[in-house]
Protein backbone atom coordinates (compact mmCIF):
# COMPACT_ATOMS: atom_id res chain seq x y z
CA UNK A 1 0.00 0.00 0.00
CA UNK A 2 2.98 2.42 0.80
CA UNK A 3 4.30 1.89 -2.60
CA UNK A 4 0.88 2.43 -3.94
CA UNK A 5 0.32 5.47 -2.19
CA UNK A 6 3.62 7.00 -3.09
CA UNK A 7 3.61 6.20 -6.57
CA UNK A 8 -0.01 8.15 -6.70
CA UNK A 9 1.43 10.97 -4.85
CA UNK A 10 4.09 10.87 -7.63
CA UNK A 11 2.08 10.64 -10.97
CA UNK A 12 2.13 13.54 -13.21
CA UNK A 13 -1.92 14.28 -12.26
CA UNK A 14 -0.98 14.67 -8.60
CA UNK A 15 1.65 16.81 -8.83
CA UNK A 16 -0.81 19.08 -11.00
CA UNK A 17 -3.23 18.60 -8.33
CA UNK A 18 -0.95 20.02 -5.55
CA UNK A 19 -0.21 23.38 -7.38
CA UNK A 20 -3.54 23.57 -8.27
CA UNK A 21 -4.16 24.15 -4.82
CA UNK A 22 -1.43 26.19 -4.00
CA UNK A 23 -1.79 28.64 -6.57
CA UNK A 24 -5.71 28.66 -5.75
CA UNK A 25 -4.74 30.02 -2.41
CA UNK A 26 -2.10 32.19 -4.07
CA UNK A 27 -5.05 33.59 -5.40
CA UNK A 28 -4.91 32.62 -9.19
CA UNK A 29 -7.75 31.71 -11.17
CA UNK A 30 -7.57 28.09 -11.65
CA UNK A 31 -9.94 25.31 -12.10
CA UNK A 32 -11.58 25.26 -8.63
CA UNK A 33 -9.94 22.42 -6.44
CA UNK A 34 -12.20 19.94 -5.85
CA UNK A 35 -11.99 17.91 -2.75
CA UNK A 36 -14.43 15.76 0.29
CA UNK A 37 -13.69 15.56 4.12
CA UNK A 38 -15.00 14.61 7.08
CA UNK A 39 -16.62 11.24 5.67
CA UNK A 40 -18.48 8.73 7.46
CA UNK A 41 -15.91 6.25 6.60
CA UNK A 42 -18.08 3.22 9.10
CA UNK A 43 -20.88 3.74 5.69
CA UNK A 44 -17.89 3.22 3.20
CA UNK A 45 -16.79 0.16 3.41
CA UNK A 46 -17.39 -1.01 -0.23
CA UNK A 47 -16.25 -4.84 -1.17
CA UNK A 48 -14.33 -4.89 2.28
CA UNK A 49 -11.63 -2.79 0.92
CA UNK A 50 -11.63 -0.71 4.22
CA UNK A 51 -11.02 -3.75 6.83
CA UNK A 52 -7.51 -3.39 8.58
CA UNK A 53 -6.24 -6.53 9.40
CA UNK A 54 -2.69 -5.39 11.56
CA UNK A 55 -3.12 -6.06 15.25
CA UNK A 56 -0.90 -3.42 16.52
CA UNK A 57 -2.31 -0.03 16.89
CA UNK A 58 0.18 2.02 15.73
CA UNK A 59 0.38 -0.34 12.39
CA UNK A 60 -3.01 -0.22 12.10
CA UNK A 61 -3.48 3.33 12.62
CA UNK A 62 -0.92 3.42 9.22
CA UNK A 63 -2.71 0.96 7.33
CA UNK A 64 -6.16 2.74 7.64
CA UNK A 65 -4.12 5.91 6.33
CA UNK A 66 -3.09 3.71 3.51
CA UNK A 67 -6.40 1.92 2.84
CA UNK A 68 -8.56 5.30 3.28
CA UNK A 69 -6.68 7.22 1.39
CA UNK A 70 -6.41 4.41 -1.85
CA UNK A 71 -10.41 4.25 -1.48
CA UNK A 72 -10.36 8.03 -2.24
CA UNK A 73 -8.62 7.30 -5.57
CA UNK A 74 -10.30 4.77 -6.71
CA UNK A 75 -13.67 5.74 -6.38
CA UNK A 76 -13.79 9.50 -5.84
CA UNK A 77 -13.11 11.77 -8.81
CA UNK A 78 -11.70 14.77 -6.63
CA UNK A 79 -8.46 16.37 -6.19
CA UNK A 80 -7.33 14.20 -3.74
CA UNK A 81 -4.08 16.11 -2.06
CA UNK A 82 -1.76 13.20 -1.47
CA UNK A 83 2.25 14.24 -0.46
CA UNK A 84 5.12 11.51 -1.33
CA UNK A 85 6.03 11.59 2.40
CA UNK A 86 4.52 10.02 5.19
CA UNK A 87 4.28 13.18 8.29
CA UNK A 88 4.91 12.38 11.95
CA UNK A 89 3.21 14.69 14.11
CA UNK A 90 5.01 16.26 16.80
CA UNK A 91 3.89 15.00 20.25
CA UNK A 92 2.80 17.93 23.01
CA UNK A 93 0.39 17.31 25.71
CA UNK A 94 -1.49 20.46 26.98
CA UNK A 95 -3.11 21.44 30.79
CA UNK A 96 -5.54 22.84 29.07
CA UNK A 97 -7.49 26.04 30.99
CA UNK A 98 -9.07 24.51 34.00
CA UNK A 99 -12.72 24.52 32.63
CA UNK A 100 -14.27 21.63 31.01
CA UNK A 101 -18.23 20.40 30.14
CA UNK A 102 -20.59 18.47 31.30
CA UNK A 103 -23.06 17.40 28.43
CA UNK A 104 -25.10 13.98 27.66
CA UNK A 105 -25.07 12.98 24.21
CA UNK A 106 -27.79 10.46 22.55
CA UNK A 107 -27.20 8.62 19.30
CA UNK A 108 -29.12 7.14 16.40
CA UNK A 109 -26.32 5.02 15.31
CA UNK A 110 -23.62 3.45 17.39
CA UNK A 111 -21.29 3.60 15.02
CA UNK A 112 -21.63 7.23 13.98
CA UNK A 113 -19.30 9.84 16.11
CA UNK A 114 -22.03 12.83 15.44
CA UNK A 115 -24.34 12.69 17.96
CA UNK A 116 -27.04 14.90 19.49
CA UNK A 117 -25.49 16.90 22.76
CA UNK A 118 -26.77 18.39 25.81
CA UNK A 119 -24.84 20.95 27.55
CA UNK A 120 -24.95 22.05 31.56
CA UNK A 121 -24.36 25.87 32.30
CA UNK A 122 -21.07 25.50 34.02
CA UNK A 123 -20.21 29.45 33.95
CA UNK A 124 -23.37 30.65 35.28
CA UNK A 125 -21.57 33.12 37.43
CA UNK A 126 -18.10 34.83 37.57
CA UNK A 127 -17.32 32.66 40.21
CA UNK A 128 -16.91 29.73 37.86
CA UNK A 129 -14.19 31.83 35.98
CA UNK A 130 -11.99 31.15 38.77
CA UNK A 131 -11.17 27.41 37.69
CA UNK A 132 -9.59 28.92 34.59
CA UNK A 133 -6.10 29.14 34.29
CA UNK A 134 -3.48 29.74 31.34
CA UNK A 135 -2.48 26.22 29.26
CA UNK A 136 1.15 25.24 29.89
CA UNK A 137 2.38 23.09 26.50
CA UNK A 138 4.58 20.63 27.18
CA UNK A 139 6.70 19.14 24.05
CA UNK A 140 7.75 15.43 23.77
CA UNK A 141 10.84 15.43 21.81
CA UNK A 142 11.49 11.69 23.08
CA UNK A 143 8.28 10.63 21.77
CA UNK A 144 8.78 11.80 18.29
CA UNK A 145 12.13 10.28 17.51
CA UNK A 146 10.32 7.26 18.90
CA UNK A 147 7.71 7.44 16.29
CA UNK A 148 9.73 8.60 13.34
CA UNK A 149 12.00 5.85 14.04
CA UNK A 150 9.06 3.72 14.37
CA UNK A 151 7.73 4.71 10.98
CA UNK A 152 11.43 4.68 9.08
CA UNK A 153 11.76 0.79 10.57
CA UNK A 154 7.65 -0.25 8.70
CA UNK A 155 8.48 1.87 5.71
CA UNK A 156 11.68 1.60 5.10
CA UNK A 157 13.24 3.56 1.48
CA UNK A 158 9.28 3.19 0.14
CA UNK A 159 8.14 5.98 1.42
CA UNK A 160 10.00 8.59 3.34
CA UNK A 161 8.98 9.73 6.81
CA UNK A 162 8.88 13.84 7.74
CA UNK A 163 8.06 14.91 11.62
CA UNK A 164 6.20 18.12 11.20
CA UNK A 165 4.36 20.40 13.45
CA UNK A 166 0.95 21.64 13.57
CA UNK A 167 -1.13 24.41 12.62
CA UNK A 168 -3.25 27.27 14.10
CA UNK A 169 -7.29 26.01 14.39
CA UNK A 170 -9.05 28.74 17.20
CA UNK A 171 -12.70 28.05 17.81
CA UNK A 172 -13.64 29.88 20.95
CA UNK A 173 -17.42 30.31 19.94
CA UNK A 174 -17.61 26.01 19.51
CA UNK A 175 -15.87 25.72 22.98
CA UNK A 176 -17.87 28.12 25.39
CA UNK A 177 -20.95 27.32 24.59
CA UNK A 178 -20.29 23.92 25.41
CA UNK A 179 -19.56 25.46 28.82
CA UNK A 180 -22.53 27.58 29.11
CA UNK A 181 -25.11 26.77 26.09
CA UNK A 182 -25.99 28.43 22.96
CA UNK A 183 -28.73 30.62 24.43
CA UNK A 184 -27.72 31.73 27.80
CA UNK A 185 -24.93 33.35 25.32
CA UNK A 186 -27.50 34.66 23.33
CA UNK A 187 -29.31 36.11 25.92
CA UNK A 188 -26.03 37.48 27.46
CA UNK A 189 -25.02 39.65 24.28
CA UNK A 190 -27.92 41.75 25.93
CA UNK A 191 -28.39 41.38 29.44
CA UNK A 192 -24.98 40.40 30.41
CA UNK A 193 -22.45 41.78 27.96
CA UNK A 194 -19.55 42.64 30.75
CA UNK A 195 -19.57 39.11 31.40
CA UNK A 196 -19.45 37.74 27.86
CA UNK A 197 -16.33 39.96 27.45
CA UNK A 198 -14.53 38.96 30.71
CA UNK A 199 -15.51 34.91 29.00
CA UNK A 200 -13.73 35.80 25.66
CA UNK A 201 -11.43 37.96 27.13
CA UNK A 202 -9.59 34.79 29.18
CA UNK A 203 -9.62 32.86 26.01
CA UNK A 204 -8.31 35.24 24.29
CA UNK A 205 -5.87 35.51 26.80
CA UNK A 206 -5.15 31.48 26.74
CA UNK A 207 -4.74 31.55 23.33
CA UNK A 208 -2.20 34.14 23.24
CA UNK A 209 -0.38 32.47 25.81
CA UNK A 210 -0.37 29.06 23.78
CA UNK A 211 0.85 30.60 20.59
CA UNK A 212 4.02 32.02 22.40
CA UNK A 213 4.61 28.70 24.12
CA UNK A 214 3.98 26.67 21.05
CA UNK A 215 5.91 28.95 18.90
CA UNK A 216 8.81 29.04 21.59
CA UNK A 217 8.97 25.50 22.05
CA UNK A 218 9.01 24.52 17.69
CA UNK A 219 5.68 23.43 17.44
CA UNK A 220 4.19 25.11 14.54
CA UNK A 221 5.09 24.23 10.66
CA UNK A 222 2.97 25.56 7.68
CA UNK A 223 3.53 21.93 6.36
CA UNK A 224 0.60 20.82 8.80
CA UNK A 225 -1.80 21.49 5.57
CA UNK A 226 -4.97 20.96 6.88
CA UNK A 227 -6.97 24.40 6.93
CA UNK A 228 -10.90 24.07 7.40
CA UNK A 229 -10.60 20.49 5.47
CA UNK A 230 -8.67 21.97 2.89
CA UNK A 231 -5.07 21.70 1.96
CA UNK A 232 -3.49 25.31 3.23
CA UNK A 233 -0.41 24.94 0.66
CA UNK A 234 0.48 28.76 0.07
CA UNK A 235 3.34 30.79 -0.72
CA UNK A 236 4.34 32.28 2.38
CA UNK A 237 5.36 36.32 2.11
CA UNK A 238 8.82 34.77 3.54
CA UNK A 239 8.80 31.04 4.43
CA UNK A 240 11.40 30.49 7.53
CA UNK A 241 14.19 27.38 7.70
CA UNK A 242 12.94 24.37 9.20
CA UNK A 243 13.39 24.08 12.90
CA UNK A 244 12.63 27.72 12.91
CA UNK A 245 8.68 28.20 11.80
CA UNK A 246 6.80 30.42 13.94
CA UNK A 247 2.98 31.98 13.72
CA UNK A 248 4.32 34.17 10.62
CA UNK A 249 4.46 30.98 9.06
CA UNK A 250 1.18 30.11 9.29
CA UNK A 251 -2.48 30.23 8.74
CA UNK A 252 -5.15 31.59 11.52
CA UNK A 253 -8.15 29.65 10.97
CA UNK A 254 -10.91 30.66 12.97
CA UNK A 255 -14.70 31.26 13.55
CA UNK A 256 -17.72 31.94 15.08
CA UNK A 257 -20.39 29.47 13.84
CA UNK A 258 -22.95 30.56 16.96
CA UNK A 259 -22.89 34.15 15.56
CA UNK A 260 -25.20 33.47 12.61
CA UNK A 261 -28.14 34.67 14.04
CA UNK A 262 -26.17 37.89 15.24
CA UNK A 263 -26.17 41.67 13.90
CA UNK A 264 -22.24 42.15 12.00
CA UNK A 265 -21.86 44.96 14.80
CA UNK A 266 -22.49 42.31 17.98
CA UNK A 267 -20.44 39.81 15.58
CA UNK A 268 -16.93 42.09 15.58
CA UNK A 269 -17.92 42.76 19.19
CA UNK A 270 -17.43 39.80 20.47
CA UNK A 271 -15.86 37.65 18.29
CA UNK A 272 -13.73 39.41 15.33
CA UNK A 273 -11.77 42.18 17.94
CA UNK A 274 -10.45 39.86 19.67
CA UNK A 275 -9.28 37.48 17.78
CA UNK A 276 -7.88 40.22 15.13
CA UNK A 277 -4.26 40.50 17.64
CA UNK A 278 -4.09 36.71 16.74
CA UNK A 279 -4.68 36.21 13.69
CA UNK A 280 -2.58 39.13 13.17
CA UNK A 281 0.95 37.63 14.29
CA UNK A 282 -0.03 34.66 11.16
CA UNK A 283 0.83 34.90 7.74
CA UNK A 284 -2.46 34.56 6.09
CA UNK A 285 -6.37 34.48 7.83
CA UNK A 286 -9.09 31.91 6.87
CA UNK A 287 -12.19 33.15 8.59
CA UNK A 288 -15.34 31.12 8.59
CA UNK A 289 -17.46 27.74 9.03
CA UNK A 290 -21.16 27.06 8.59
CA UNK A 291 -22.38 30.79 9.84
CA UNK A 292 -23.19 32.72 6.46
CA UNK A 293 -21.42 35.46 6.36
CA UNK A 294 -22.05 37.31 3.27
CA UNK A 295 -23.53 40.53 5.41
CA UNK A 296 -20.22 40.72 7.07
CA UNK A 297 -17.58 41.13 4.68
CA UNK A 298 -16.58 44.41 5.02
CA UNK A 299 -16.29 43.75 8.77
CA UNK A 300 -13.92 40.87 8.42
CA UNK A 301 -11.84 42.96 5.87
CA UNK A 302 -11.80 45.62 8.51
CA UNK A 303 -10.50 42.83 11.22
CA UNK A 304 -8.22 41.12 9.24
CA UNK A 305 -5.82 42.52 6.59
CA UNK A 306 -4.16 39.07 6.10
CA UNK A 307 -7.56 37.58 5.22
CA UNK A 308 -6.93 35.11 2.57
CA UNK A 309 -10.24 32.64 2.41
CA UNK A 310 -13.32 33.24 3.68
CA UNK A 311 -15.93 29.88 4.22
CA UNK A 312 -19.22 30.05 1.87
CA UNK A 313 -21.69 27.49 3.74
CA UNK A 314 -24.55 25.76 2.44
CA UNK A 315 -26.63 28.85 4.51
CA UNK A 316 -24.45 31.83 2.62
CA UNK A 317 -25.78 33.88 0.22
CA UNK A 318 -23.50 32.70 -2.76
CA UNK A 319 -24.02 35.71 -5.15
CA UNK A 320 -23.66 38.39 -2.66
CA UNK A 321 -20.60 36.48 -1.11
CA UNK A 322 -18.99 36.82 -4.95
CA UNK A 323 -19.81 40.06 -5.35
CA UNK A 324 -17.52 41.05 -2.33
CA UNK A 325 -14.55 38.76 -2.43
CA UNK A 326 -14.35 39.39 -5.95
CA UNK A 327 -10.47 38.53 -6.60
CA UNK A 328 -9.16 39.77 -3.09
CA UNK A 329 -9.70 36.62 -1.53
CA UNK A 330 -10.69 32.40 -1.53
CA UNK A 331 -14.37 31.69 -1.75
CA UNK A 332 -14.32 28.70 -0.11
CA UNK A 333 -17.56 26.74 -1.13
CA UNK A 334 -18.89 24.65 1.25
CA UNK A 335 -21.97 22.19 -0.41
CA UNK A 336 -24.73 20.89 1.10
CA UNK A 337 -24.22 18.04 2.65
CA UNK A 338 -27.94 16.84 3.20
CA UNK A 339 -27.63 16.35 -0.70
CA UNK A 340 -26.28 13.33 -0.22
CA UNK A 341 -27.52 11.34 3.33
CA UNK A 342 -30.60 9.96 1.64
CA UNK A 343 -30.24 9.45 -1.87
CA UNK A 344 -27.79 11.68 -4.56
CA UNK A 345 -29.72 13.59 -7.62
CA UNK A 346 -27.07 14.72 -9.86
CA UNK A 347 -29.30 17.62 -11.64
CA UNK A 348 -29.27 19.06 -7.71
CA UNK A 349 -25.66 18.70 -7.25
CA UNK A 350 -24.92 19.96 -10.82
CA UNK A 351 -27.01 23.01 -10.09
CA UNK A 352 -25.64 24.04 -6.68
CA UNK A 353 -22.00 23.66 -8.46
CA UNK A 354 -22.92 25.14 -11.31
CA UNK A 355 -24.06 28.15 -9.38
CA UNK A 356 -20.81 28.49 -7.30
CA UNK A 357 -18.95 28.39 -10.64
CA UNK A 358 -20.63 30.77 -12.76
CA UNK A 359 -20.43 33.61 -9.64
CA UNK A 360 -17.31 32.82 -8.89
CA UNK A 361 -16.22 33.36 -12.63
CA UNK A 362 -18.90 36.31 -13.02
CA UNK A 363 -16.68 38.36 -9.91
CA UNK A 364 -13.41 36.68 -10.82
CA UNK A 365 -13.27 34.94 -7.14
CA UNK A 366 -10.35 32.06 -6.56
CA UNK A 367 -12.73 29.36 -5.23
CA UNK A 368 -12.33 26.06 -4.10
CA UNK A 369 -14.91 23.48 -2.98
CA UNK A 370 -15.28 20.91 -0.24
CA UNK A 371 -17.98 18.74 0.75
CA UNK A 372 -18.15 18.34 4.63
CA UNK A 373 -20.12 17.57 7.65
CA UNK A 374 -21.06 14.60 6.32
CA UNK A 375 -22.38 12.89 9.11
CA UNK A 376 -24.46 10.18 6.93
CA UNK A 377 -24.82 8.95 3.56
CA UNK A 378 -27.60 6.48 4.51
CA UNK A 379 -25.09 3.64 4.13
CA UNK A 380 -25.05 4.21 0.11
CA UNK A 381 -21.56 4.72 -0.77
CA UNK A 382 -22.73 5.25 -4.26
CA UNK A 383 -24.03 8.85 -2.95
CA UNK A 384 -20.14 10.34 -2.57
CA UNK A 385 -19.28 8.95 -5.82
CA UNK A 386 -22.11 10.45 -7.58
CA UNK A 387 -21.64 13.69 -5.93
CA UNK A 388 -17.70 13.42 -7.12
CA UNK A 389 -18.36 12.91 -10.46
CA UNK A 390 -20.92 15.18 -11.11
CA UNK A 391 -19.35 18.24 -10.23
CA UNK A 392 -16.34 16.88 -11.69
CA UNK A 393 -18.42 16.96 -14.94
CA UNK A 394 -19.07 20.00 -13.94
CA UNK A 395 -15.92 21.68 -13.72
CA UNK A 396 -14.59 20.08 -16.71
CA UNK A 397 -17.75 21.50 -18.94
CA UNK A 398 -16.11 24.87 -17.79
CA UNK A 399 -12.54 24.68 -17.15
CA UNK A 400 -11.92 21.39 -19.65
CA UNK A 401 -10.68 18.24 -17.81
CA UNK A 402 -8.09 18.18 -14.82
Amino acid sequence: MAKQYREIAESPKHVRMRQRFKDNNDLKRVRPPLYMDEIPWFEMNIDWELDCVCEDDRLRGMEWNFRSELFRERHFACDNYIEPVWPVYKSYSSTGNGLSAKESTVSVDARNWIVSHHYEDVLEDEQALEAWHEPVITAHPEVDAKNVAFAENVLGDILPVQLRGHGIYYAPWDQIPRLRGVEPILMDIYDRPEYLHKIIGLYTRGMQSEMDQMEALGLYDPRSLSVHCTPGIVTLPQESAPGSYGCKDLWFRTMAQMFSSISPEDHYEFDMQYSAPLAARCAYTYYGCCEPLSDRIDMLRKAYPNLRKIGCSPWADVAASAEQIGGNYVLSRKPNPANVAIKTDPEQIRKEITETVTLCQKYGCPCDITLKDISTVGYRPENLIVWAKTASEVLDAFYGEA
